[in-house]
């Protein structure tokens, strides 16, 4: 058995040995530079997170939880104020479950269609023609909503000029290639001798998507839809151009409603006094959907890890 420390030469084991990093000065200047641009990442969130937490802890000396929580009603920026998130939490997943009704099912039905069925040819070609829907702009999707989508939907439904259902649609249509390109990815890593034993089998192309590819995927493809779910919570324009400003606790879709991310853009357009209590309320309402998305995040990764199938 070789065994020698000589760098270069072999160990007990036959491995080569490997440099120590701080032998060389050069790996050891790049290696630092790495630090400080992942370091960079991690210092924003942690600066972001700051901000958030340190201004809405200012605007709940002023504003009870039970004012925040309890009440139905948001008009801070009204001469009689009121202070409750819930119509702003009820727009924001009015028009999130509407995007994923739309979403869920184009998405993943893409994914199978170009996993299981297209040939390579014809997948390579519209692969990148769905995920080109990704880098549009989502104020065109807004106004595409706006212009297009609401005046059509109004010759058959009682819309209002802004409505939920608008919105939500042109939403789902933004996070569908989302969650069609992961949960294609996510298929796509199921190895191929679980397809070719299960045709061995006599079972057809249905019942092998439907009872082996689909469930050995799961996890990525539940990964997928939260991550989707996440991205529509988040999303400003589309619900700023189409889904108008008016916060209301209510579930009908054909009616205005204003949503989180509207009423931060709203405020940020410089109406609020920079420091005033309308101010903050940019803050608390940002913490609330920090919270929010963070939440799904960690679910999604508890998914991805919980169900994840290892071959």
């Amino acid at each position: 058995m070789q065994n020698t420390n000589s760098r270069g030469e072999l160990n007990q084991d036959g491995r080569l040995l490997e440099k120590r990093a701080g032998e060389d000065v050069p790996e050891k200047i790049i290696a630092v530079l790495l630090f400080c641009c992942a370091l960079v990442s991690v210092l924003t969130t942690f600066g972001i997170v700051f901000i958030i937490f340190r201004v809405t802890f200012q605007f709940f000396q002023k504003v009870s939880l039970a004012q925040f929580f309890l009440d139905t009603q948001w008009t801070p920026l009204f001469a009689e104020k009121h202070f409750g998130i819930w119509p702003l939490i009820n727009g924001t997943l009015l028009t999130t479950t509407i995007a994923m009704f739309v979403a869920i099912p184009l998405g993943l039905s893409a994914a199978i269609y170009l996993s299981e069925y297209a040939s390579s040819r014809v997948a390579g070609i519209l692969r990148p023609a769905v995920e080109l829907l990704a880098g549009v702009p989502t104020v065109v999707f807004g106004y595409f909503a706006l212009l297009f989508v609401t005046p059509v939907l109004r010759n058959f439904l009682p819309l209002e000029v802004f409505n939920a259902l608008s919105a939500g649609l042109m939403t789902g249509i933004m996070v569908m290639p989302t969650i069609g390109s992961i949960s294609l990815d996510a298929l796509q890593s199921v190895p191929l001798s679980l397809r070719e034993g299960a045709y061995a089998m006599g079972v057809t192309k249905l019942e092998v998507i439907t009872r082996i590819i689909f469930p050995a995927a799961l996890s990525g493809i539940a990964a997928s839809i939260i991550l989707g779910v996440s991205r529509a919570v988040g999303e400003t324009m589309i619900v700023v151009i189409a889904a108008g400003q008016q916060p209301r606790l209510s579930i009908n879709p054909f009616q205005t409603v204003e949503t989180m991310t509207a009423y931060m853009a709203q405020i940020s357009g410089g109406d609020s006094p920079r420091g005033s209590l309308n101010y903050n309320t940019l803050y608390a309402v940002g913490a609330v959907l920090f919270l929010l998305t963070l939440t799904l995040n960690v679910i999604s990764h508890w998914i991805a890890n919980r169900y994840k199938e290892k071959y």
